[in-house]
Order: C-alpha cells, then sequence, then structure tokens
C-alpha cells in the first residue's frame, strides 16, 4: 500500500535535533513515502547536518535564514533544479529574542518585537511566496502554531507572534485558494524541545496541561503532532484550508481542570 506523501516532495524547516516536531515529522513523512529536504542556518546548521544523518536516505540539507530574501531565492533556485517542483512546506520557525519572553511583555523594546514577528509570523509569508511558483494545485503548506487565543503564563511577545501567524495563514488561504494552495496550522501542546527549554517559565504550562487535557498529554510524545502534519501535507484534506488544527489533548475544549 502507498504511503500518503508517496511521490511527494516536501521541505521541512526547522529540524535541530531528534526531539524536534520538524524531526519527527520529516521521519515519519518518509516513511509515508515523500522525498524531503531540510533547512538550517548559522551556528545551528551543523545540528541540523548532524540530525539529517538519522533519515533514509539522507536528505539535503540546504541553508535558510527566512529573514535573508536572498537565502528564500537560492533555497527556490536549489529546489526547482533539484526537483522541479514542491508539494509541502512544514513551516517551523520560531525566534523571540530573550528580553520578549519570560514575563518581561510590558518592558520589550519594539526590535525585539519586531525580530518576533518577523522571525516567527511573517516567515510563513516570506517562504511561501519564494517558493509558490514551484507549487502546484494541491500543494500544502502547515506551520506548526501554540494557541494564540489566550494569553499564557511566559510566554508573552512569542504569543502575540503567534496570533500574527494565525492570521498570516488564513490571509494566505485567501490568496492562494485560486492555486489550489492548501495552508493550515497544527497548534500542539507543549512538548519537550529545545524552543522550549529556551523559554523561562514555560515548564508552568506543561505541569496544567496533563491535568486539563481529557485525552492525558505527554510533553515528550512528538507523534500525534507529527501525524497532523503529514495528513495535512498528503491529499486527505483537499477542501481544507485556512484552519488550525488542535492537536493538544482536548486542553483547548475545556475550561478548567477535570477533577
Amino acid at each position: 500500500m502507498a504511503g500518503l506523501l508517496e511521490g511527494k516532495k516536501v521541505l521541512v524547516t526547522g529540524v535541530l535535533d531528534r526531539r524536534s516536531i520538524a524531526y519527527s515529522a520529516a521521519r515519519l513523512a518518509v516513511e509515508q513515502g515523500a522525498e524531503i529536504a531540510l533547512t538550517g542556518f548559522g551556528r545551528a546548521m551543523s545540528l541540523t547536518e548532524r540530525t539529517a544523518k538519522r533519515l533514509d536516505p539522507l536528505p539535503p540539507v540546504l541553508e535558510l535564514d527566512v529573514n535573508k530574501p536572498e537565502d528564500i531565492r537560492a533555497v527556490a533556485n536549489d529546489l526547482k533544479e533539484r526537483w522541479g517542483e514542491v508539494h509541502g512546506i512544514l513551516h517551523s520557525i520560531a525566534f523571540a529574542p530573550e528580553d520578549a519572553l519570560g514575563g518581561n511583555f510590558l518592558s520589550t523594546e519594539w526590535p525585539s518585537v519586531a525580530t518576533a514577528v518577523q522571525t516567527s509570523a511573517y516567515s510563513l509569508k516570506a517562504l511561501t511566496v519564494g517558493l509558490v511558483d514551484l507549487m502546484k494545485p494541491g500543494s500544502s503548506i502547515v506551520g506548526l502554531d501554540f494557541d494564540a487565543r489566550v494569553a499564557w503564563p511566559a510566554y508573552d511577545w512569542m504569543g502575540v507572534a503567534k496570533a500574527a501567524l494565525e492570521s498570516t495563514s488564513r490571509y494566505l488561504a485567501r490568496d492562494l485558494g485560486s492555486r489550489g494552495i492548501r495552508v493550515n496550522l497544527v497548534a500542539a501542546g507543549p512538548l519537550k524541545t529545545i524552543a522550549a527549554k529556551g523559554i523561562s517559565g514555560f515548564q508552568e504550562i506543561q505541569g496544567e496541561w496533563g491535568r486539563q487535557a481529557p485525552l492525558g498529554w505527554s510533553t515528550t510524545d512528538l507523534e500525534p503532532v507529527s501525524r497532523a502534519v503529514v495528513s495535512l501535507l498528503s491529499d486527505w484534506w483537499p477542501a481544507t484550508t485556512g484552519e488550525l488544527i488542535h492537536v493538544d489533548g482536548g486542553y483547548h475544549a475545556i475550561g478548567a481542570p477535570i477533577k
């Protein structure tokens, strides 16, 4: 039986180590038949290259600082020559300076806010537009989110950036629908990733999740989120776009902890 992504060519951003959601999704995408390429940049490039060696076949790792238009153009040119077309993109890119997190909301200055919003939200638009000419009807773009409908402890301006990401995805869905390209987000519950470790106080959120999620929640199990990502990259959601899919054990639907 063919895999969900048989014959698909998928760009996966944001792979750091084996505990990253992007790596788990990349591994599952390969298992489901996709040919993938990863991106990395700067000091993290070597970490991405090392993690890529866990995948079989070994995928190419392309340099991509998503805030540099020249890097996006270089990736687009590489994939055009390498594949000719792209069927899916996983956007797993987010960053906020330290002073924009951890309870500093009222004191954060604009330059740090601008960095958080550009890297975590505008980058979805920038990367999509940069690769859109390689994408045919039926292609899918999936971004990783942390539900921004409410305020969270310590998340501060990253929460604002995620709200911008959610809005960006809807406008992209509007403008790319005529091309048959879908844009959706997956809102995962808290997971023990490198990114989460960098947010002081985020552990408070993790502790509450298991008590309130009706289905329970494991902060170390990346499989449920990865399956949602791969499913959305496949042809199984042909009429779904502009959507935010929660993979959080049902936490988002419950108003108070379950006794």
